[in-house]
């Protein structure tokens, strides 16, 4: 029988973190997860008293974030997973969304999920164990336009996920950047569309905004699969560095992939004719 496991994961009040946390519970496995609200935090613990271990936290806190954590990490006798869930969509185009609000985008997605890593590592690094999920996004891999904040803060969240990865090789931590495509969770109930609004952007920008409300409640993705999908992750022996989740995740990926082979292809003359004439043409020779 697989002993059970602590996990820590953010934002579990609803969306993938309450998928997964359900599924760990599910498990047998202890569940220290963060709300916002008090009212979030009695209804997540209810779901399996004294397994369900609520905390109030905002991740933007770098104080708090540390502090949660320490605690959780005592009180459980180790934080064996972590689950880099919390965040929000900014929808709206370049031009439109103020530096405001694309710096509050940024300090939740990116700045937020760092400061949480970076509270973890210690503990994970002095037992030499540990598994690090980032959920990221496709759109972090295969930006479109209405939503270029919330890509740029996705991608810069899956290159410390890969970054880190390397660096933690030999620690005995793995790490999983997970990317799901449309899932059904309340996610349009953190999607925010920026103040301005510019009818230049309607067919681009605001078609997306567009799109992305008219399917709510309709996607292909199952978060309950979903999370089934990361539980069998975190128990494989050689786990995934990038989980796709999706059908669409997968056809979005592979069409940027596609592009960026032609433009290889159709390019790499002109790449490679930059160099000094010396350089050998693989930069370890």
């Amino acid at each position: 029988m697989v002993a059970s496991k602590n996990w820590f994961i953010t934002g579990v009040s609803s969306g993938f973190g309450r998928a997964i946390a359900q599924a760990a519970l599910a498990h047998g496995d202890i569940v220290v997860g963060t709300v916002r609200k008090d009212e979030d935090l009695r209804r997540f613990e209810a779901l399996a008293p004294g397994q369900a271990r609520g905390r109030l936290l905002d991740v933007r806190d770098a104080v708090a974030v540390k502090r949660v954590v320490n605690e959780a990490d005592a009180e459980t006798g180790g934080i064996d997973r972590l689950v880099n869930n919390a965040g929000y969509c900014l929808a709206g185009g370049i031009e439109e969304a103020d530096l405001d609000e694309i710096r509050a985008q940024m300090e939740v997605n990116f700045f937020g999920a760092v400061s949480v890593l970076q509270a973890v590592l210690p503990h994970m690094r002095r037992r030499r164990a540990g598994h690090i999920f980032n959920i990221t996004s496709i759109s972090g891999i295969a930006a479109w336009m209405g939503n270029g904040y919330y890509c740029a803060s996705k991608h810069a969240l899956e290159a410390i996920g890969k970054t880190l990865a390397q660096e933690v090789a030999g620690l005995g931590i793995n790490v999983t950047n997970v990317a799901p495509g449309a899932f059904r969770t309340d996610f349009n109930h953190a999607l925010t569309r920026s103040g301005t609004i510019i009818d230049d952007y309607a067919d681009t920008a605001g078609f997306a905004w567009d799109t992305m409300n008219a399917g709510a409640g309709a996607e292909a993705g199952d978060p309950a699969r979903a999370a089934a999908a990361i539980l069998r992750a975190a128990d494989a022996e050689k786990p995934p560095m990038c989980l796709l989740l999706g059908s669409d995740a997968i056809y979005y990926h592979g069409h940027q992939l596609s592009a960026q082979a032609r433009d290889l292809a159709d390019w790499m003359p002109v790449s490679i004719d930059v160099n000094h004439k010396d350089t050998p043409l693989r930069p370890h020779d």
